[in-house]
């Protein structure tokens, strides 16, 4: 489980009047997750929008969320009887699964409560991770750096919890950007390569846009029948999108899910994230061997496009 390697800390670089209009905030976090694994958990919008909120009386609604530098992601704070809190944040440097740098600007009712530098810092194995978040405050309407300690450090603790319950599959694709884009975002395509080795789709209805949804069932080379239902959020062409899987039509979550397409000389590596929402869900993917099979569909994936 999640271990604060160190107590959030504050460094304060404030006049001698005893003002607290600037602080240093330190967050160390040790999480049982893979490197790759907590980066993804700290940059991919489907992931960051799971653990957002800082406590379940707090709902937090994303407007924008596009992960890269000169990107921006744009977030509602809703606290039932109070003013919304919207939180603007700017990627400054993303140095995949090492460091990234955001601005961070909190507004309430159109006044900027507090301005931040966010700099993220991550180091560890293929089993554990460590994250160092380094947070350059400015109050600016009214102090804010107890908020940020609370609301912040709740966050991570979030964080943390998901990115140990989070799966992700990478595969590099010698082939375009947009024809593996298409392979996979085409309701005609789709359901041809979907799924681990031996196993075929039967499709109820199909529907790859945002707000849209595919219902269908795998079957297994032993013709065991697996109803499943994907709902679409967000879609960005070519880009990425994310989606929740449910137990067949209309039925229970397991996991929120996203799909990255990034091109890397030619080819396309595509990345394949799940947060399943218990984590007794995600100990019992990997044991029935979810990371294999999930490793087995990109590869039909793959082939797919290479068939083209």
């Amino acid at each position: 489980m999640t271990q604060n390697l160190a107590t959030d800390s504050a460094a304060r670089a404030a006049p001698d009047d005893g003002s607290n209009r600037f602080a240093t905030l330190t967050f160390e976090r040790d999480v049982a997750a893979p490197v790759a694994v907590l980066w993804q958990a700290w940059t991919a919008p489907a992931a960051r929008a799971i653990w957002a909120a800082p406590s379940p009386t707090v709902t937090v609604e994303f407007l924008e969320a596009d992960t890269r530098v000169g990107g921006r992601e744009v977030s509602l704070c809703k606290v039932e009887g109070q003013p919304d809190i919207r939180c603007e944040c700017g990627w400054l440097a993303l140095q995949p699964e090492l460091c990234s740098v955001n601005y961070e600007a909190i507004s309430s009712e159109g006044a900027t409560q507090s301005v931040a530098l966010v700099t993220a810092d991550i180091s560890g194995t293929h089993e554990r991770s460590r994250l160092v978040v380094t947070v350059q405050l400015s109050s600016l309407a009214q102090d804010m750096e107890a908020g940020y300690r609370q609301g912040f450090g709740a966050g991570l603790d979030n964080l943390a919890g998901a990115a140990e319950r989070t799966m992700v599959l990478q595969r590099v694709i010698q082939a375009p950007r947009s024809i593996v884009w298409g392979a996979w975002m085409n309701p005609e395509t789709l359901p041809q390569w979907w799924g681990p080795e031996g196993f075929s789709c039967r499709t109820k209805r199909i529907d790859l846009r945002a707000g849209g949804e595919w219902v269908f069932d795998m079957i297994g080379p032993d013709g065991t029948v697996y109803p499943n239902h994907h709902r679409y959020g967000e879609v960005r062409p070519e880009e990425g999108f994310g989606y929740a899987l449910l137990w067949g039509e209309n039925g229970p979550k397991h996991a929120d899910a996203w799909a990255s397409f990034e091109d890397q000389d030619g080819a396309t590596k595509v990345t394949l994230g799940m947060v399943f929402s218990t984590a007794a869900e995600f100990q019992e993917a990997k044991g029935f061997g979810a990371v294999e099979l999930g490793l087995q569909t990109l590869g039909k994936l793959e082939r797919f496009v290479a068939s083209r």
